[in-house]
């Protein structure tokens, strides 16, 4: 059985074991670029672990130690990271201009960063995870984009590369939806976090599930908080108390036989119509003319 991996966060600095890391640089600051003249950027370094969270940042920190390992950037404002951001800690990497992406992250914004094992972007405000966003960060055995209560899409493609990852938690951001492609392609996944998300549970949500369900002695969920939003047939149900019984709706086919017999229905219906309403008008036009003749001998 997988383990229950819950997000937490990076223990405390202290003074014997850590060190200031990341300033921020001049604007046009490249790899040889000045450092600016305001305050640094309150990052700490404890070994290959970075802790830049909790620091009201609304922008990456633009400097790393090449030997990065464990990145926090939890419980800031980030709502989006410039392409090649860690491009830095690739040997002799060439740096790229910082060009932001409103809402999201740009794929390869991870490119040469193999040594990257841990990655803690919760507690932040992105809206979209875009495609191969990690696909360079091939190391990479746990993430965490909890807590991002903008985030609406998980693109297909968005985790490919990451077959060693282990622990993801897309848990309380504002995903309807999650295509099973997203997934498929995590073959070392033993954690996964989903609750706490607006799930709409109609039939495009029936692959994920049966996903899950095959998955779920080895991989750890948390499918109790994992509730479907909509629709109200099933709204507070746990996404996987579904049975494919719950699904049977989307799964109604008609054979030839089928359409024959509505096609003679609809024969049938139509001709009574016409005769109901022929007798209709016979009747009207009898009732007519006895009132008619009545009023004569009236006269």
């Amino acid at each position: 059985h997988g383990e229950v991996w819950a997000p937490r966060r990076p223990p405390g600095p202290t003074a014997a074991a850590t060190r200031p890391c990341c300033w921020p640089l001049a604007a046009g600051g490249g790899g040889g670029g000045r450092r600016a003249r305001g305050p640094p950027v309150l990052c700490s370094c404890r070994g290959q672990a970075v802790d830049c969270s909790g620091q009201r940042l609304f922008s990456v920190p633009p400097e790393l130690p090449l030997d990065t390992g464990n990145l926090s950037l939890a419980h800031n404002r980030i709502a989006s990271i410039p392409p090649g951001y860690l491009g830095c800690l690739r040997a002799a990497a060439r740096p790229r201009p910082a060009q932001q992406l409103a809402g999201g992250a740009a794929g390869g914004l991870f490119r040469g960063a193999r040594r990257l094992a841990h990655l803690d972007l919760s507690y932040n405000n992105f809206s979209l995870v875009p495609a191969d966003m990690f696909r360079e960060a091939s190391a990479l055995l746990r993430l965490d984009l909890s807590h991002n209560p903008g985030l609406r899409r998980v693109h297909p493609q968005a985790f490919r590369g990451l077959a060693q990852l282990r622990e993801l938690d897309l848990s309380y951001g504002g995903l309807a939806a999650l295509s099973l492609d997203a997934l498929e392609g995590l073959p070392g996944l033993v954690g996964l976090r989903l609750g706490g998300n607006p799930w709409l549970c109609g039939c495009a949500m029936e692959p994920l599930l049966k996903w899950l369900r095959g998955r779920i002695q080895r991989c750890s969920s948390d499918s109790q908080q994992a509730e479907c939003w909509a629709p109200p047939e099933v709204a507070g149900a746990p996404l996987l108390s579904l049975t494919e019984e719950s699904f049977q709706a989307c799964h109604l086919t008609l054979t030839l036989d089928d359409y024959l017999f509505i096609a003679f229905v609809g024969f049938v219906v139509s001709i009574a119509s016409v005769a109901t309403n022929f007798l209709l008008g016979i009747t009207a036009n009898c009732c007519h003319r006895w009132s008619k003749a009545s009023e004569d001998e009236d006269v």
